[in-house]
């Protein structure tokens, strides 16, 4: 089996190798090499190497793509071209792609980049040893990560019943520069037709790795899950399943989605070529010899990754100035509009999002007066009255609007709601957190859910949402990759979560068991039914949703450790709920922003 994993600024897929492991002691790559951990691929032969304590082989740094530098500066990515001189060491990371974080601090500018390069285009493998079958896509904002998230933990939770493959690709600037004159004489979207390239990769290599290319799963988290979106809808989702089967999508991440040559896109052209040396944003200055476009091909490589990441500083706080665009082929619509339309290739779909999406991203806002303010910069299109019925569909009570009101987690079904209260804000922040959570991530998330239990494969979707606290944007990454430092939560959750993916990937459904649901931990209702072992798919008549919580946060929030919750006295709390009625009615909330879409082009 395979899995693609699409985190942040990377892609991952993994193939699941369950159903399709050979039980022979023959060598695990079809090819003819003397070392089983060498893989000639045709264009080149890497060596991998075994990582003992996880039982996987690892190759990391292949290429798949020509490096994206010059004359192939925004053009579509191209195969590597034949490199057979030597046999390529694939023992170590691949440089990152350069980043270009959201508007919410200094710039990373190229001398503190030092690892970064645009020749960046490479993906890394993990092969279960005794695997004879299996592949993973990652992204964060379209502007930063790369592809050095750990998979073992994960696979090792499964039996390393599938392998991984995880895919980077260009970020900022470098992959989501779109204009007129970019569709002209190159291509927009590069970064969307890097993952594209890396899909058909799997699809052509991975049986070298013993991967099914049958039965790939897709995954990524923030604009990894956004990208699995946007993957799904490629050409319109025509494509069915020739690339994959099944998605996975975590806090898929669907900012405003302009047309290639809009008015936005086209005035973050002129502001990076500006800030690289290739255009004069004042009216009487120096003309330039050499045309825009050509001259950003030619420019030096620390000038367009300083020019990105200051661009992408001068955008609205919270935001990405370099994002995907409508460009009439690959994404030929906007998201609201073809997933109403159950438009979506591959069949499956496991779809999430966390409870506190929204912190962090929306600034300083402790009036209406601000927070109206606020939602004016965020939608420009909206007139007074489109501002009112907004405050409408989230409503403040006089109660709420203290931003010094107790913080205390929603239940979700009765009580406070997010419009108004959370662990983390409280009052006119709070609603506008939430605001921002559910127009780029909820929606999104609930948009996907519909779409894939209606599609005309036949497939079922499973949606879910991560609540235990904090619960912030990006938490749940904690629970199912190898990060370093201990433990953030509990081995009950970390194995609960890590079987459900695993489950979804080795059998189209994430159901586990109530052992593994409720968790060994002393106290756990072990023989309790849990509801995640019978995992209902959502539909729109029944539009079920798996809560994951755990009982933690009374003694974490006055210990401030709200990033903890893997203390003694921790259990597993799993619950079924109803997805539309969420929080107060986030379905209602979320058929709204879908009306909007002409103004909000999501």
């Amino acid at each position: 089996m395979l899995f693609l994993a699409l985190l942040t600024a990377a892609v991952a897929a993994l193939t699941t190798a369950a159903a399709s492991i050979r039980t022979t002691q023959s060598p695990p790559y079809s090819n003819t090499t003397t070392s089983s951990l060498q893989v000639d691929l045709g264009y080149s032969i890497y060596h991998g190497y075994s990582d003992a304590p996880h039982a996987i082989n690892v190759w990391k740094g292949i290429r798949y793509a020509q490096a994206p530098i010059g004359k192939l500066r925004w053009q579509a990515p191209r195969e590597p071209v034949v490199n057979r001189n030597s046999i390529i060491s694939a023992t170590r990371f691949p440089p990152s792609c350069p980043q270009s974080p959201e508007a919410n601090g200094l710039p990373i500018l190229a001398q503190s980049q030092a690892g970064a390069s645009e020749d960046c285009l490479f993906l890394n493998v993990y092969v279960p040893s005794n695997a004879t079958s299996a592949s993973p896509l990652p992204g964060g904002g379209y502007g930063e990560g790369d592809g050095t998230d750990g998979f073992q933990p994960l696979i090792n939770t499964n039996g390393n019943q599938f392998i991984a493959v995880v895919i980077q690709y260009r970020l900022g600037a470098f992959g989501f520069l779109n204009s007129d004159e970019v569709y002209r004489k190159g291509v927009v979207n590069a970064g969307l037709l890097d993952q594209h390239l890396a899909l058909q990769w799997v699809q052509k290599y991975i049986h070298l790795f013993n991967g099914d290319p049958r039965r790939v799963t897709i995954f990524g988290e923030s604009a990894g899950g956004g990208s699995v979106m946007l993957q799904g809808m490629a050409y319109g989702g025509s494509l069915g399943t020739q690339l994959f089967q099944n998605s996975i999508a975590a806090s898929p991440y669907l900012p405003m989605q302009w047309g290639y040559k809009d008015w936005l896109p086209s005035q973050t052209y002129y502001a990076f070529a500006a800030h690289a040396g290739c255009y004069s944003m004042e009216p009487y200055g120096a003309p330039k010899t050499t045309p825009i476009f050509e001259c950003l091909q030619n420019a030096e490589s620390r000038v367009l990754m300083n020019a990105s990441a200051t661009v992408s500083q001068l955008t609205v706080y919270g935001q990405w100035a370099f994002l995907p665009v409508t460009d009439g082929t690959f994404v030929q619509d906007l998201p609201s509009r073809q997933l109403l339309r159950n438009q979506v290739n591959g069949v499956n779909l496991l779809i999430g999002n966390n409870a506190n999406e929204g912190t962090g991203f929306s600034g300083n806002i402790d009036t209406e007066e601000e927070l109206v303010a606020w939602l004016k910069l965020t939608f420009p299109l909206f007139t007074n009255n489109d501002i009112a019925r907004v405050l409408e569909y989230y409503p403040s009570t006089n109660a709420s609007v203290n931003p010094k009101a107790p913080l205390f987690a929603t239940n979700g079904i009765s009580g406070p709601t997010a419009i108004n209260q959370s662990n983390v804000e409280t009052g006119q922040l709070q609603r506008a957190d939430n605001i921002y959570a559910e127009i780029t991530f909820d929606c999104p998330a609930l948009w996907m859910a519909q779409a894939y239990s209606q599609n005309a494969a036949g497939g079922n979707s499973y949606k879910y949402q991560f609540s235990v606290l904090p619960s912030l944007h990006g938490d749940d990454t904690n629970a199912y990759l190898a990060r370093e430092g201990p433990m953030v939560y509990s081995q009950d959750l970390t194995t609960a979560f890590r079987k459900i993916i695993g489950n979804f990937i080795i059998d189209s459904n994430p159901s586990i068991s109530n052992q593994i649901a409720n968790g060994v931990t002393p106290g756990a209702m072990t023989n309790a039914s849990n509801p995640a072992s019978n995992w209902p798919p959502y539909t729109n008549y029944q539009p079920y949703m798996i809560d994951l919580n755990a009982t933690c946060g009374v003694h974490r929030h006055a210990l401030e450790h709200l990033e903890t919750c893997g203390l003694p006295g921790d259990l597993n709390n799993i619950t079924l709920v109803n997805a539309y009625t969420w929080e107060g009615g986030r379905g209602f909330r979320c058929d709204f922003w879908r009306a909007m879409g002409q103004l909000v082009p999501e």
